[in-house]
Parts: structure tokens; C-alpha cells; sequence
């Protein structure tokens, strides 16, 4: 596959999860969150898994204590973070679940450096503080509009940053990311229909009068997207793909905007622009510097031969 054909995969989750935020949003009319996270993530897990035991074919090595301690792991966070940020769409609008559910790309290098112990590049420094003051114009320069919605988009944003960071751990690790993913579907969906069932007492007339969110985002934004994910990131590098999966936010805006008739204040609309661009600046410059840096040394290396 060429990376242009890679780079359009990936255009299209963004497009897919962008689009998710809506009908997430307008399913809490007729169901539950967890109900609502539960369903569609057993339908995505069960769409993806004929894909997913093809894949576990390949591998002729069984897996190990290690490698199923990695994918209960994943699938943890994942339902964490899942769980939050549908409970979160209650009260938030569909723009700020987008940009703010963003804000997993800072937390990935953070919690790399807290867990792992592997040092943040120094523009983290820089674009936390934006992205933080990008939040603060998003709800209107103010913290008096900033509901309980929003802080639980926060909190659901580092366990999205720590779903990324086990998922690259578990797909190096067993070399199957579509086998991980559909597992973790499955797993974290069991685990919120058990919790709804408690929590929630949901009924069939409600799951049917949500049927099309459920199957919108069980098949396309779940199984297609994440599919798609697991494909284009083998031929696109890693900080490519995380500026081009960025603009998830602003497909939800987007849809935000022209579906459900969302509108933010002139400087809220500045606070998004922030957030953005405190997004690709923390994966976009790293790499720029790396090239420039190993640029300057063999220039260097090159230019002193010469003297030699």
C-alpha cells in the first residue's frame, strides 16, 4: 500500500470518530452510557473478529502470561475512557467532547515519562500551558462554564492516553493489533453491559429506539475505524499519523456545528484554534528537530573530513 492510500485510511477514522461524537450524543436521549458503550462495542469487537482470528492464524507462537496481562490491560482503559467520555457527553457539548478528548496527545508523553520513565520532549512544556489556556477561552474565558461534562472528558482523556500507550506496548509485543484491539472491544463491552445491567436496568424498547447510533458506531466508527487505524499506521510513521488522527476534533465541531446547530463564542472558537495547534505542534516539531539535528551532525561530520 502506498502511504498516500495509508494517509487517506487514516483521513477517514478521523472522519468516522469526528462523526461518532453525534450519534453518541443523541443516544443518551433513549439509552444509557454504559448501555449505550456497552452494545457498541460487543457489536464492533464481533464485526472485527473474523479479521482478528485470520490475523491470530499467522501467529504460530501461543501467547504468554505477559501477553494476556497486557490485553486485559488495554481493554481496562479503554472501557475507562469510553465510560467517561459517554457519561461526559450528557452535559458537554459535542465541540468540547472533540477538542478536549484531544488532549490525550499531551498526556501520552507525560504518563511515558511517569510510568516508563522516558523523558517528554521540551516542547510538552510549551504546549501543555497552551492547551490548558486553550480550555480556558473553549468554555468562554471563564471556569464558570466548565461542567462536569467537560472535567470528565479531561479525566477520560488520560485513560485514552493510556490505552495508546498499553496498545503500543501489546501490539509490539504479540505483533497482532487488530487480534488486540477486537479483544479489548469485546472485553470492555462485556464489562459495561454487566456494570449497565446493575446500573442503568436498560430495556429493549430503548436499545431499538437507538439502534441507528448503535450500529453507526458499533460498524463504522468502532470496527471500520479502528481497522483502518490498525492498517494505515503500518505505512505511515507514528508522529504522521498522530497529526493526521488530531483532526478527530474538528470533524466534530464540524458535525457539531452543521448537524446538531452547536455554536461557541467568538473566543471559544479561539480556544479550539489553541488546542489545536498546541496538538500538532507536539507532534509535528519533535521529529522536524530530530531531522534537523541528524541533518546539522552530518553536515558537520561531512565539513570536518573535509579538513582532514
Amino acid at each position: 500500500m502506498s502511504r498516500p492510500v495509508a494517509a487517506l485510511f487514516l483521513l477517514t477514522c478521523t472522519i468516522l470518530w469526528g462523526m461518532a461524537f453525534i450519534a453518541q450524543k443523541s443516544a443518551m436521549e433513549s439509552m444509557g452510557p454504559l448501555t449505550f458503550s456497552g452494545l457498541r462495542y460487543l457489536i464492533g469487537g464481533l464485526a472485527v473478529l473474523p479479521l482478528a482470528l485470520m490475523e491470530r492464524r499467522k501467529r504460530a507462537a501461543p501467547l504468554t502470561p505477559r501477553h494476556y496481562w497486557l490485553i486485559g490491560g488495554v481493554s481496562l482503559v479503554f472501557f475507562l475512557g469510553s465510560a467517561l467520555q459517554q457519561i461526559g457527553l450528557i452535559s458537554t457539548t459535542v465541540t468540547n467532547a472533540g477538542f478536549l478528548t484531544g488532549l490525550y496527545v499531551f498526556f501520552v508523553p507525560v504518563l511515558g515519562f511517569v510510568i516508563f520513565r522516558t523523558r517528554p520532549h521540551p516542547i510538552i512544556f510549551v504546549c501543555v500551558p497552551l492547551a490548558l489556556l486553550g480550555i480556558y477561552f473553549l468554555n468562554g474565558g471563564g471556569l464558570d462554564s466548565f461542567n462536569g461534562g467537560d472535567g470528565l472528558m479531561v479525566i477520560g482523556a488520560v485513560f485514552w492516553a493510556l490505552h495508546v500507550i498499553l496498545l503500543g506496548q501489546a501490539a509490539r509485543a504479540i505483533g497482532l493489533p487488530i487480534f488486540v484491539s477486537a479483544i479489548s472491544f469485546l472485553l470492555a463491552g462485556a464489562l459495561a453491559v454487566g456494570c449497565a445491567l446493575v446500573l442503568e436496568r436498560p430495556d429493549l424498547a430503548s436499545i431499538q429506539s437507538g439502534w441507528i447510533e448503535l450500529a453507526y458506531t458499533g460498524i463504522l466508527s468502532t470496527a471500520v475505524a479502528f481497522t483502518f487505524q490498525a492498517i494505515g499506521q503500518q505505512y505511515v510513521p507514528p508522529a504522521n499519523a498522530a497529526i493526521i488522527l488530531s483532526a478527530e476534533s474538528l470533524f466534530a465541531a464540524l458535525g457539531g456545528a452543521i448537524i446538531l446547530g452547536e455554536r461557541l463564542p467568538l473566543i471559544g472558537y479561539f480556544g479550539a484554534a489553541l488546542i489545536f495547534v498546541a496538538i500538532l505542534a507536539v507532534e509535528a516539531l519533535p521529529p522536524l528537530w530530530e531531522r534537523r539535528r541528524i541533518h546539522m551532525l552530518r553536515t558537520t561530520n561531512y565539513t570536518n573530513g573535509g579538513y582532514l
